[in-house]
């Protein structure tokens, strides 16, 4: 299992907009994908309150190439991503790791 986290830094204003993307749109796009989120995390206390962070839970990066590619051409997804950045871009930048366990770690 390999695990990736995804960091989203919001345009000013714009993470509730983001918040409701993922809530309403994204989760059922990847749940017809196959695609399973580990969680999501707002910072409380840190340097920005516009930011997203959440983490993917893959086999490989076989399964993810395959899963995240065939999720990225979807038309329904296109198509709402296009309507939710109708009045300007969400996301100002997006950052991603992918991240292996340790051999002492509880999440393998």
């Amino acid at each position: 299992m390999i695990h990736e986290l995804r960091i989203y830094e919001c345009v000013p204003g714009r993470l509730p907009d983001l918040n409701k993307r993922f809530d309403t749109i994204t989760l059922k796009l990847w749940e017809k994908h196959g695609i399973k989120q580990a969680g999501f995390w707002t910072t409380v206390i840190g340097e920005s309150n516009q930011t997203l962070y959440y983490m993917l839970e893959w086999e490989s990066l076989a399964e993810r190439e395959r899963k995240w590619n065939a999720f990225g051409a979807d038309p329904e997804w296109l198509a709402a991503r296009a309507q939710t950045e109708a009045n300007g871009a969400i996301v100002a930048n997006v950052k991603n790791f992918i991240l292996a366990p340790t051999s002492y770690s509880s999440v393998k």
